[in-house]
């Protein structure tokens, strides 16, 4: 029997996300870009550097209270040019709000807003073409999913026949209405060609246990590079529970998006 063969894609999904976020911010004039992110966000240090080489102001608002000295994250992003302002967690969480951008507009005056995580239908957009940029014929794509966004494109993306499957780095389920949510802003409907997977977060978000601290150790030593631990681990921890478990068909061609690391 031909056991499914696992496809390793290197590929960051955080330009892609920025790519038509920086387009719209341009045709719109704007000259500083917004967004949110936690203390150790990626998405914050790639939105820093984004308008460090395209040349917009940037402005981060970071969940939490400071923490003296900076981790390195954050100070990337101030190495960047990014002006760092926090937020209390409660607050944060009206990030949203109408009323949210009308406070952080009278504080910092008119921006182009990205969201936390880069997520929108500009974001989708980018994403979307990644699976026509790949040469091996495949049948399923994984990807991590945080905010949603890279799910979203991805399965917007896919030749027929193809699945994606996303896997969720935290718990409470709400994953796929996002991914529903940001596809049909940015197509009017919902493809049928995805699913997310909820039951390898470890934990929840950023928690790494050390059956998935060993796990993604080991990998990293056969396949010749560092797993990253919140995101690409428990993607790869998931489609090998589910390879060894029986649920990809012999013969099966997956590839594995390594977004981060």
């Amino acid at each position: 029997m031909t056991t499914p063969e696992l496809i390793l894609r290197f590929d960051s999904n955080k330009p892609r996300k920025l790519k038509y976020n920086l387009a719209a911010a341009r045709e719109e004039g704007a000259s500083t870009l917004l967004t949110f992110g936690g203390a150790y966000s990626n998405h914050i240090r790639a939105v820093a550097a984004a308008g460090k080489t395209e040349g917009f102001k940037t402005i981060g608002i970071i969940r939490g209270e400071e923490h003296l000295p900076l981790n390195d994250s954050l100070a990337f992003a101030v190495s960047q040019g990014m002006d760092l302002h926090y937020m209390d967690r409660q607050t944060y969480r009206t990030k949203r709000a109408d009323a949210m951008r009308r406070h952080l507009e009278d504080l910092f005056g008119s921006f182009f807003l990205i969201p936390e995580g880069g997520s929108n239908p500009h974001a989708v957009r980018g994403c979307a073409e990644l699976p026509g940029e790949i040469a091996e014929p495949f049948d399923v794509i994984c990807c991590p999913v945080g905010t949603g966004g890279t799910l979203a494109g991805i399965a917007a993306g896919l030749g027929p026949e193809q699945r994606a499957i996303g896997f969720a780095s935290m718990r409470g389920g709400h994953l796929r209405h996002e991914v529903a949510t940001l596809q049909n802003q940015t197509y009017g409907k919902v493809f049928d060609n995805w699913h997310v997977e909820n039951d390898f977060h470890c934990g929840g978000y950023a928690k790494v246990p050390k059956e998935l601290d060993d796990f993604a150790a080991q990998f990293g030593a056969d396949h010749g590079f560092d797993v990253e631990r919140i995101y690409v681990a428990k993607m790869l921890y998931g489609i090998t529970a589910m390879s060894k478990a029986g649920k990809f068909a012999p013969g099966t061609r997956i590839v594995a998006v390594i977004t981060t690391g």
